[in-house]
């Protein structure tokens, strides 16, 4: 019986990752299209490995009175009890419920981005989110109370040195609680989750940081279970005959 070596699985697919955005960033010049070309790269990595009940897609967020929050780089979502997404010329519209994970993609982490990231997650966390009562052969389930957001920041390189030091968890602590960034990756430099009860930030070598945020990554969506069931009776009201 043969025998794989996982780890070095794992370097290989992060050096295919180091090495597609690094000639992107060096041989696109518009920053436009750069930034689109890094939100597509990160967006077909986790459609390629994240387990298939898992959407992900660039789009904007609403609820059901109508708000939307800013355009979202990556988002992780759910469709099995959130059916209304819709797709205009790919333009996606996600509906607050059904969001699990929420990410900025920039070429490189600094003070700057990570408070641009931070308020793209307020705007998605300041929705509204309904949940409705799920019939079952046995009677109904309850409304389910919807856990937190993932939110987080994903990049290249770091502006500061040390990487992902002093400066870094500086500007992630002076996020309020609706704007907390709670994992990144840094691809040339190291991978972050943070704690914000026990004021700490695990962090990973530069070797491993992108499978330290895949597996990180897997391991906060399991503890967020499946999102609850839209009340679509709310979005429904929109209508005149409804």
């Amino acid at each position: 019986m043969g025998k794989v070596d996982i780890k070095s699985l794992f370097y290989s697919l992060q050096s295919q990752m180091i090495t597609k955005l690094s000639t992107n960033r060096q041989h696109i010049s518009h920053p436009g299209i750069k930034g689109d070309s890094s939100e597509l790269n990160w967006v077909e990595w986790l459609k390629t490995y994240l387990p298939k009940r898992y959407c992900v897609d660039k789009a904007l967020i609403i609820d059901c009175e109508g708000n939307t929050s800013d355009q979202i780089d990556v988002v992780i979502y759910d469709q099995q009890y959130s059916p209304f997404v819709f797709n205009q010329d790919n333009a996606f519209y996600i509906p607050a419920e059904s969001i699990y994970a929420i990410f900025e993609v920039k070429q490189e982490i600094n003070k700057e981005y990570v408070e641009y990231a931070g308020e793209k997650t307020k705007s998605v966390r300041s929705l509204i989110r309904t949940s409705a009562i799920i019939p079952h052969a046995g009677g109904f389930y309850e409304p389910k109370q919807h856990k937190g957001i993932l939110s987080g920041l994903l990049t290249l390189s770091s502006s500061w040195s040390p990487p992902l030091g002093d400066s870094f968890e500086k500007a992630i602590y002076n996020l309020d609680a609706e704007s907390r960034l709670d994992m990144g990756c840094v691809l040339e430099e190291g991978a972050f989750l943070v704690d914000y009860e026990k004021t700490r930030v695990q962090k990973s070598t530069k070797e491993e940081s992108l499978i330290f945020f895949f597996l990180k990554l897997l391991i906060e969506l399991q503890k967020l279970g499946t999102v609850p069931a839209i009340d679509i009776d709310c979005y429904g009201s929109s209508l005149d005959s409804i």
